[in-house]
Formats: structure tokens, sequence, C-alpha cells
């Protein structure tokens, strides 16, 4: 399912209220729903602001919701890792490597 979709149901919503969150019209939320048109990056910033969630999760890029979240992930915190220091794009960067590497490791 679309990450939009995904969101807009969790949180009880209509595409129309998404439609007025992002100042679009509901046919626009239908498109991006069902992937028939992208989103440009203002789009992006106001729903992940209003959701709480990376860009990098609407778009499908990670399953890690939010830094808040990727803070808590096991790998980072009892796993060994020393992730003192790094902000959050380099959380989120660490976070894209390591499903780079779980994908070809998976097509193995």
């Amino acid at each position: 399912m679309n990450r939009l979709k995904e969101l807009r149901i969790e949180k009880g919503l209509l595409q129309s209220d998404i439609a007025r969150i992002i100042n679009k019209g509901e046919r626009t939320v239908g498109f991006y729903e069902t992937g028939e048109r992208d989103m440009g990056t203002e789009t992006l910033a106001k729903l992940s602001d209003y959701f709480n969630v990376s860009i990098d999760y609407l778009l499908g890029k990670t399953d890690i919701r939010n830094i808040e979240e990727l803070k808590q992930v096991k790998f980072a915190n009892a796993g060994g890792l020393d992730i003192n220091g790094l902000d959050e794009e380099e959380l989120l960067e660490l976070q894209r490597q390591i499903d780079f590497i779980k994908k070809m490791k998976g097509k193995k």
C-alpha cells in the first residue's frame, strides 16, 4: 500500500483532509496515492511535518518513520554501533545503507 494512503487511513483521514493540508485538489491526492503523480518537495515536506515521518519514509525508501524511531532501533543502541554525534541526516543515511545491504543480501 502507498505510504501516504497508509498514513491517511491510520489517522482516519479522507483524501479531502489531505488535500486541505497540502493545499491541493482531492484528485491530486488520489493520484499521489496510486502513484500516477509524484509529489514535489514542498508537498513532501508538508506531509512529512504533518505525519511526523521522514521524507524517505513517505517515499518508501526506509521503514523507519522518523529520527526518534531510528534512535530506538536495536542496532543503534544495543548492537554496539557508536551513533553519538550523528545528526538526523547522518542517521537516516546509515539506515539507508543498512536497508541496501539487507536488500542485496536477500538477492543472493
